[in-house]
């Protein structure tokens, strides 16, 4: 399959000489799920912070759908279908929910009149067959919501722009059980629809599980790397320990 997105030899930090990313290579296939996996401070959230454009990388170069896009402006990148959902909230907590989800799709409609418009209401709309629990919440603040809920949101928001690729950030933190499985039921969804995933998340096993490729980061490299066939045998027998999992 084609890569939708390729990190090369990307390095990466915050402050003065001081790297988080270190000649990080790691590529999405078009329409699949890769896992990223590693301890709390590797890097996974930068990663994503600099594929999306929030932080510029210090060396390398991030290609999607062939194109380079290192060092564009997240609003540029979300107009060519990157999305991402981070870990912390990014909903207007006093906006409603309606709302929270009309205003990126109307900040897109404005941005991509030249090339066509699309009716926003439809597009709210039709997220009533995939969210149906929040059909009841479209009029009520987002702040008002249960963290799982606001997920859904986020979800929701991700879903009605409609992205090639999405990148998903620890996505289960702090959710009770039943909301992990309705929030990787759409992670699955947005597969099956063809939306290529990025997932980072602390549990593991189910990263593996769902994912065709994975990869490790550790200390801000590329440690390993495989399939779940590979993680499930012999080959990353280190790397199982040194997470203290067993699959």
């Amino acid at each position: 399959m084609t890569a939708i997105l390729r990190m090369e030899k990307v390095t990466a930090g915050y402050i003065g000489d001081i790297d988080v990313l270190r000649d990080v290579d790691l590529s999405v296939e078009a329409g699949t799920i890769t896992g990223l996996i590693g301890l709390n401070g590797a890097g996974k959230s930068t990663i994503m912070k600099t594929i999306c454009g929030f932080l510029q990388p210090k060396a390398g170069a991030i290609h999607y759908d062939g194109t380079d896009i290192t060092g564009l402006p997240p609003h540029r990148l979300l107009e060519r279908g990157i999305f991402y959902i981070p870990q912390e909230s990014s909903l207007f907590r006093h906006m409603s929910v309606a709302d929270n989800l009309r205003l990126p799709l109307e900040t897109l409609a404005r941005r991509n009149k030249a090339n066509g418009t699309f009716s926003v209401a439809d597009r709210v709309a039709e997220l009533d067959r995939h969210f149906p629990a929040l059909k009841e919440k479209m009029s009520s603040p987002a702040g008002d919501l249960s963290g799982g809920q606001q997920k859904l949101v986020e979800f929701a928001k991700a879903l009605a722009m409609q992205p090639r690729l999405c990148l998903i950030d620890e996505p289960s933190i702090g959710l009770s059980p039943k909301m992990v499985e309705d929030v990787f039921g759409h992670i699955r969804l947005f597969a099956n629809l063809g939306i290529a995933i990025l997932l980072v998340d602390h549990n593991v096993r189910r990263v593996v599980g769902m994912a065709s490729r994975i990869y490790v980061l550790s200390l801000g490299s590329i440690t390993a790397s495989g399939t779940p066939e590979d993680f499930a045998g012999d080959l990353h027998e280190q790397v199982k320990g040194w997470l203290g999992i067993n699959f």
